[in-house]
Parts: C-alpha cells; sequence; structure tokens
C-alpha cells in the first residue's frame, strides 16, 4: 500500500472520528439542555401547586369563618314552620348588610339532617356572591403569613406535588419579603448561594398587594447528579468511540510500520544480493581461471585462487549465517548452550584472530584485560559472534583521514550492587548522529554513511547483538560523536559461585 493512500485513509477516518464525537458532544449537550428544561417546568408546575393549595387552605378558612357566622331560626309570629337563615357582610364602602334567606319547612321534618340540607344549598348559593367572596379573599392578606403559610404545610405540599411530578430529589426551601428578608427556611438552606439561577421562585397568594407579597424559594443541591443520571446511558457510546479511536491509532501506526518494514526490507533484500554477487562472482571468477591451462601450471597462481576461493566462501557463509541466525532467533528457534568460559581469554582470543583484518587497513587494536573475575556463563559462539559484529562494525564505519584505533578492555562492575562483567569496544571511527543512537538497534536499519558507498551490509548486526545479549541476560548502551568515534559498553553478570 503507498503512504499516499495509508494518508488518505488516515484523513477520511480522522475526520470521520471528529465528526462522529463532535454529534456525540452535541447529542448529549442538547439532551442536559431538554433535561433542564424538563427539571425547570417539573419544578415550576409543581410551586404552582404549592400556591394554589394554599390559597384553597385560606379559602377554606375563610369559608369555615363565614359559616360560623351563619344563623338558622325559625321566622318569629309564623305558624307554618318557615325558617329565616340569616348572615351578615359588609361591602367594600364599609356599610353593613343582612342577608337572610326565608324558606318553608315541616316544623316535623325540621330534624338536625334537614338543617344540613339547608346549609348546603345556602353554600351552593353563596357561591354566585362573587363580590362578597373577593371581599373576603382581599381581606386576607392581613393575617400573618405564619398563619397563611405553615412551614410545616410548605414542605409537605412541596415533598407532595414534587413527587407527584417524578421528582424525588431533596430539595432546601425558604420564604421571603418582597426586600429579600427571610421569614423562615429549612434547615439546609444557604441564604448565601452563589448560583442564585439554581433558586426557583414562586410568588405566594399572587392577589395580595405588592407592598405585602411573599416568595417561595426553592433549590436543589443534588441537581447535577439528578441530571447526569438521566443522561448517563451517553457514556457507553463514548467509551466505545474511545476504544474505536485508539483501534484505529494503533491500526495506523502499526500501518506505517509494516510500510517502513517493508522499505527496510527491500533495502535489505538489494543489500543482500549486492554482498551476496561479489563473492559468488570471485568464486566463479577464480572456477573460471582453473580452466586455464596456463594457471594449472603455475602452483603460485593456484594457491593464490585457492586462497581467493576459501575466503570469498568463509564471506559468502559468514553473510548467509547472519540472515540465518537472525531468522532463528526471530522464530525462537535458537537454542542457548551457556556454559562457564572466562572472559578475558575469549576476548584476547577473538582481538588476536581479528587484528590481521585490522593492520590490512593500516589500523591498530589494543587489548586491555583488568577484569580481574571474568567468568560468565554464556553460549561461546553467539558470544563471539557479538564482539565480532562490534569489531567489524567499527572497522567498516572507520574514517579515511585518520588510521583506525581500536581499543577493546574489560573491568568488574556493579551496575545495579550486583557484581558484573563489562566489555567496551571502544573505535575512533565517523561516529553516530544522536537521532541514529535511538534506532541503530532496530532489525534492518542501517547508519546513513553519507557519500560513501563502500559500506555493505543487511542492517542485522546490531540488532542481532541487542537481542542476543539480553537473551544473555546482559546490557548493551553504545556513547558516540560525530568525527570521534563510538564506544559501545556491554556487561554481562558474573557467574555466581556455588
Amino acid at each position: 500500500m503507498k503512504k499516499s493512500t495509508i494518508w488518505f485513509l488516515t484523513i477520511i477516518m480522522a475526520l470521520t472520528f471528529v465528526g462522529l464525537l463532535y454529534v456525540q458532544i452535541m447529542y448529549m449537550s442538547n439532551m442536559k439542555k431538554m433535561r433542564d428544561d424538563q427539571f425547570s417546568e417539573g419544578v415550576k408546575r409543581s410551586l404552582y401547586a404549592v400556591t394554589t393549595r394554599l390559597e384553597q387552605d385560606e379559602a377554606k378558612y375563610f369559608l369555615e369563618q363565614d359559616m360560623s357566622s351563619l344563623e338558622i331560626k325559625p321566622i318569629s309570629g309564623r305558624g307554618d314552620g318557615s325558617l329565616d337563615i340569616t348572615n351578615k357582610f359588609s361591602t367594600p364602602e364599609g356599610i353593613n348588610y343582612d342577608l337572610t334567606l326565608r324558606m318553608d319547612v315541616d316544623r316535623r321534618s325540621a330534624s338536625p339532617s334537614m338543617k344540613e340540607l339547608l346549609r348546603g344549598k345556602y353554600l351552593y348559593q353563596k357561591g354566585l356572591l362573587d363580590d362578597v367572596i373577593l371581599n373576603i379573599i382581599n381581606q386576607s392578606s392581613d393575617r400573618p403569613i405564619l398563619e397563611r403559610a405553615d412551614s410545616a404545610d410548605v414542605a409537605r405540599y412541596l415533598r407532595s406535588e414534587l413527587d407527584n411530578n417524578g421528582m424525588t430529589l431533596p430539595f432546601e426551601y425558604a420564604v421571603a419579603n418582597r426586600v429579600g428578608a427571610y421569614v423562615y427556611h429549612s434547615a439546609g438552606y444557604d441564604p448565601n448561594l452563589k448560583q442564585q439561577s439554581e433558586i426557583f421562585i414562586q410568588t405566594l397568594f399572587p392577589n395580595d398587594p405588592r407592598n405585602k407579597m411573599y416568595y417561595l424559594k426553592v433549590y436543589f443541591p443534588t441537581k447535577n447528579e439528578y441530571i447526569f443520571d438521566s443522561i448517563r446511558f451517553m457514556i457507553p457510546s463514548f467509551i466505545f468511540t474511545f476504544i474505536l479511536l485508539v483501534t484505529f491509532v494503533c491500526t495506523i501506526i502499526l500501518a506505517f510500520r509494516q510500510k517502513k518494514l517493508t522499505e527496510m526490507k527491500n533495502d535489505f533484500i538489494n543489500n543482500m544480493t549486492h554482498e551476496f554477487k561479489t563473492p559468488i562472482s570471485s568464486i566463479s571468477l577464480a572456477a573460471q581461471m582453473l580452466n586455464d591451462n596456463a594457471v594449472l601450471k603455475s602452483p603460485a597462481m593456484l594457491t593464490h585462487i585457492s586462497t581467493v576461493i576459501n575466503d570469498e566462501t568463509k564471506r559468502l557463509r559468514f553473510q548467509v549465517e547472519k540472515v540465518l541466525q537472525m531468522s532463528m532467533f526471530d522464530r525462537q528457534k535458537a537454542a542457548l548452550r551457556l556454559q562457564e568460559v572466562d572472559g578475558n581469554k575469549l576476548i584476547a582470543g577473538i582481538t588476536s584472530t581479528f587484528k590481521l583484518k585490522v593492520e590490512k587497513y593500516g589500523g591498530h587494536i589494543e587489548t586491555i584485560l583488568n577484569a580481574s573475575d571474568s567468568i560468565i556463563n554464556v553460549d561461546e559462539m553467539h558470544f563471539t559472534n557479538v564482539i565480532f559484529n562490534l569489531l567489524d562494525n567499527a572497522v567498516k564505519y572507520r574514517r579515511e583521514d585518520v588510521p583506525l584505533q581500536l581499543k577493546v578492555s574489560t573491568r568488574n562492575v556493579k551496575p545495579h550492587g550486583h557484581d558484573a562483567f563489562e566489555v567496551t569496544v571502544h573505535d575512533n571511527g565517523i561516529g553516530i548522529r544522536r537521532d541514529d543512537l535511538k534506532k541503530i538497534f532496530e532489525k534492518f536499519y542501517r547508519v546513513p554513511t553519507g557519500n560513501r558507498h563502500d559500506v555493505k551490509g543487511f542492517g542485522l548486526g546490531l540488532a542481532y547483538v541487542k537481542k542476543m545479549v539480553a537473551e544473555l541476560n546482559g546490557q548493551i548502551t553504545v556513547e558516540s560523536e560525530i568525527g570521534t568515534g563510538t564506544k559501545f559498553i556491554l556487561t554481562l553478570p558474573l557467574l555466581t559461585p556455588n
């Protein structure tokens, strides 16, 4: 897949996720606003119902007072059993009136139940006297507010009406006059509440004169939790969206890594082809020369050709072995044969073997064995390959303007409180850039060498070194500066005595 295609899919998916998140956020915002509106509407209905019930209580109070003033008596001087029902009232102008209703009844049937029936008929007719009722209600504002709206009644009515509207959350309330002075309030009511917008206010007895008006104030301490509980069902959708987003990001990262790995593998194949082509060509040329009778008659030439064939075969075998080692190690098929070895002796043997190659390029290798305790438990073959890879890289990345100087040293250290065997391979080569230091142990990665084209390899050497050192329970670090050289520090645990 082309990188441009990956980027195109990434942009499309990113825009899709942004749009999806935007829709979810807007939906939750609208849902919260709708829940807030529903909550406010329910509270307003409840408060209005509370004031209505208080007005009904007050109307009942005045009707009871009015009923207590009724007089039911027989009409004097009449023998037909007629009854007079008399009520006294005053007009807004202050004129007193007596209202008498006369009814004919049989004296013998004027039982207490009959009297109650007459009283009920009177009350029915009394509803027609609007002027009288309005006058009574207008006088109610003179009563104390504590009698008109008892705190216990207000609390009971609030709880009842809120429950009827499906709002069972706790509340705090207060009654205040028109200037804000509190007549009474519940125990948990906070007069200094900063969020005044959270307080719901309802006028008590709206028909009272403006200067005698009182207000019922209510707020809900757990309103936010109540609203959140109603939209909690949206949380799983956000979680699933987040999981999809993380999966998408991981997929894109893996796609780019796979793309990079594909490119590195292509480079690896190209380098491998070149590395194999050179020794194969040399061996092929040597084989052709063996067909020449003149060459066969020259012992010196035969010796030279056999040396070339032997060297190129070793080179070819070494390259194949590096590839196979990495392949076997990746598949965890490389079984380590651990054994006790003397690290100093092993390092001395490796540097002695490598000395000829260093001197071939006009260089010098120095071996300093300062480790007093050098018994380590390693796979001798793999450990030898590790050191050879480090030395071979030093030769490959040498500077042309100065002779190659290689120093291999050992010493005993205690990196984490435990005795360890440290091997240092230090060269004076071209060095490694800081940005490349983080990547040199990656498989197939090769440090750029500028205009130098004589540095060959697969980018597997240091990856093999890193993994093999880790398999041996060791650590490897690198220090380098451009134009100064590179130092690899390899630390392995010492063999613990029984």
